[in-house]
């Protein structure tokens, strides 16, 4: 009797991927998609790059949550002076264990893109897509709390890993993001349409990243502005297969800018900067 062959295909490791999203088994869709990457020589189409990001995305959100839910209970229990020291002590340790957990999940991701993803990539959407997630960070197990990292997509990471860093930690996290950012909008700029819905992204989430962690409303705006306004003016160039999506960031930009604006009113005297992106 021959044996029975138990490798796993390519396309069966992405059908198993599909299978984990529908259950919503994150850690599972992420260790198929691994697969695929050995089997691809680290060349993902679309649709695998979609699910990688939605996967790692959905990792670190609920990590993300937890954290600010555990944070927001231990600053609440020590202003009430009603918990006892020990309370105290055990919810502060599983604030730092979210931490690190937080730290791994978003290494993890960085560590693929730095050794196969970026360097494999081609230039324009596909490296754009991975820059939006990535810049080489150091080991952040180095650090007693996360620091962020760098790539559109490392970008974002980095950012994430900034929104939980104390202070000399966070500051070093949010200038590896801004030049992972910068990186991918220049990029971006250079070798994607305005209304290219990667390019659109980048902007989002660069713009994000001045307002949150830069806490700079008006480079935000600015910056999601002369996205929107040159997206807009290019739409009628969108391909039909793109538009939708093209279109909805454009939403998130033109919410985001509403936003921010109104955040600017009471300081009539605010100068629009130029960002520091190019």
């Amino acid at each position: 009797m021959s044996p029975v062959n138990t490798k796993t295909s390519r396309a069966e490791c992405l059908a198993l991927a599909k299978l984990a999203e529908q259950a919503e088994r994150w850690d599972d869709v992420i260790k198929q998609l691994k697969s695929v990457i050995s089997y691809s020589d680290a060349r993902l189409t679309m649709e695998e790059r979609n699910l990688l990001s939605i996967a790692y995305k959905h990792v670190t959100g609920t990590l993300r949550t937890s954290w600010r839910t555990v944070e927001g209970i231990e600053k609440q229990e020590a202003a009430s002076g009603t918990a006892m020291p020990r309370e105290l002590v055990l919810i502060r340790c599983q604030r730092e264990k979210i931490e690190l957990e937080l730290a791994d999940a978003c290494q993890d991701l960085l560590d693929l893109l730095d050794r196969y993803l970026v360097p494999a990539a081609e230039a324009g959407e596909e490296r754009v897509f991975y820059h939006k997630m990535h810049v080489s960070v150091p080991s952040l197990k180095a650090y007693p709390y996360p620091a962020p990292g760098v790539s559109h997509r490392q970008g974002d990471y980095h950012r994430y890993l900034a929104e939980f860093a104390r202070r000399q930690q966070r500051e070093r996290s949010a200038l590896l993001a801004l030049e992972a950012y910068k990186a991918s909008y220049k990029h971006a700029f250079g070798t994607l349409p305005p209304w290219h819905p990667t390019r659109l992204g980048v902007a989002l989430n660069f713009s994000v990243f001045f307002h949150d962690v830069r806490g700079s409303p008006d480079r935000a705006c600015h910056l999601a502005k002369h996205a929107f306004d040159e997206a807009v003016a290019a739409m009628h160039a969108t391909p039909e297969h793109t538009f939708r999506d093209s279109l909805m960031i454009l939403h998130l930009l033109r919410d985001d800018i509403i936003l921010w604006s109104a955040e600017m009113q009471p300081d009539e005297t605010r100068s629009e900067p130029t960002p520091e992106m190019m």
